[in-house]
């Protein structure tokens, strides 16, 4: 008998209808004489709505209370599961993240799992009970719920089927599998029957959707055997996940895109072994994950420096920036949003012609920005592996260009 852990997306239990074909899936693996754990999301977009009462109240919950509204919606998917699974006339329980076990750390919204206590798990199996568990969620050592941040349902997944040792962990989405690139937005990307952890921990970091990010790292830290698959096409095979695959001489494996991400700039900052240091360490401490770090070269014994966070963490990130720049004595300060491309380039004109010889006419200048966030997007290859569409591997090629001139033609490497 295997121990199988499962786990349903949002849109794998956004209504009656799926619940019901979800609570198949799981009665399915149950009749082949497994042991059955599975962990749900909150249904369909229970948590946007969630956020947005929230913001209907006050521009500024706290994030403790925060976490006690958002744990809501993942009960509710745990309980009416388990209730069409009991229909069925199966033995089942459901249980929160914190009769789960789950400990936490106490930072709020974004908590990561300290340990899992297995002994209530094991005691339901024990019994032969399916066990629902509610994802995305645990409580600290205060007591408090916590929350595990976007996508952490999947952490909680892989997490459950490290500490009780499973045979299999299967992350249940709206596709059946890993492809080279978004397929609702290429057509014809290319599905995987496998990846490697490292190529999976590097597209979930740069935006692709079907995993989160830190429950790769931990399936490759733990072991856990991990596959991608589709609730809704349930019996067409998925992407396995694992440490080495079999296709090799491969460049890339895949293209990924974030929408939701910021770059925060900090201008004319002292150019001083550990000025910077102090920058990331505060944010490092207050849990905020800093992907790209960009410094310019220095100049006048300053240089810029531009980083990308969450844009959940914008408003946090931009706070530190300015204690940093109130603390370092940086000149002035200002801030600025972009939401289209235009504006970005725009920015680097502005930037651009505000540095020295520049070259701008009529000897006007740009009022300077010391501290300016922006929205954009952040696009990532993945190494190790590409296919076109007929299998065939292929050379990429990528071309350098300036962001100052973007209609000339760049340096093709």
């Amino acid at each position: 008998m295997s121990l199988i852990v499962q786990k349903f997306g949002g849109t794998s239990v956004a209504n009656v209808e799926r619940v019901r074909h979800v609570a198949q899936i799981i009665t399915n693996t149950y009749d082949q004489g497994n042991s059955v754990i599975a962990v749900v999301s909150a249904q369909g977009d229970t948590t946007d709505e969630l956020i947005a009462k929230a913001a209907e109240i006050t521009d500024k919950p706290s994030s403790r209370e925060m976490d006690v509204l958002l744990s809501t919606g993942e009960q509710i998917s745990m309980s009416l599961l388990a209730m069409a699974i009991e229909q069925m006339g199966y033995p089942v329980i459901s249980l929160t993240g914190w009769q789960a076990g789950f400990l936490t750390e106490s930072t709020h919204r974004n908590a990561r799992i300290k340990k899992i206590n297995t002994e209530r798990l094991q005691n339901e199996l024990d019994k032969k009970n399916i066990v629902i568990v509610a994802g995305f969620q645990g409580i600290n050592r205060y007591d408090d719920i916590t929350t595990l941040g976007r996508g952490g349902s999947d952490t909680s997944a892989v997490a459950i089927a490290a500490a009780m040792k499973a045979d299999k962990c299967e992350i249940y989405t709206d596709v059946d599998g890993v492809y080279t690139t978004d397929p609702r937005i290429v057509p014809h990307a290319h599905k995987l029957d496998e990846i490697t952890y490292d190529e999976m921990l590097e597209l979930a970091t740069c935006g692709a959707n079907v995993l989160h990010n830190r429950s790769v790292e931990m399936a490759k830290k733990y072991s856990v055997k991990l596959e991608v698959r589709s609730s809704i096409h349930s019996d067409v095979p998925g992407t396995e996940v694992k440490e080495v695959c079999k296709v090799e001489k491969m460049l890339i494996k895949g293209v990924a895109m974030d929408n939701d991400v910021v770059r925060v700039s900090v201008i004319e900052v002292p150019d001083r072994p550990g000025v910077a240091f102090k920058l990331f360490s505060s944010l490092a401490a207050s849990k905020i994950n800093v992907d790209i770090i960009l410094q310019s070269i220095g100049r006048d014994g300053t240089k810029d420096i531009s980083f990308t966070v969450a844009t959940a963490h914008k408003d946090e990130a931009m706070q530190i920036a300015e204690e940093f720049r109130r603390r370092h004595h940086v000149r002035g300060a200002g801030r600025k949003q972009h939401q289209h491309q235009h504006d970005l380039h725009q920015r680097d004109q502005d930037l651009g012609a505000d540095r020295p010889g520049s070259g701008q006419k009529g000897g006007q200048r740009h009022p300077r920005r010391i501290l300016s966030v922006e929205s954009g997007r952040s696009f990532t290859i993945a190494k190790m592996a590409w296919r076109n569409y007929f299998g065939k591997e292929v050379s990429p090629c990528f071309f350098i260009r300036s962001s100052f001139s973007p209609a000339k033609e760049g340096k093709r490497i």
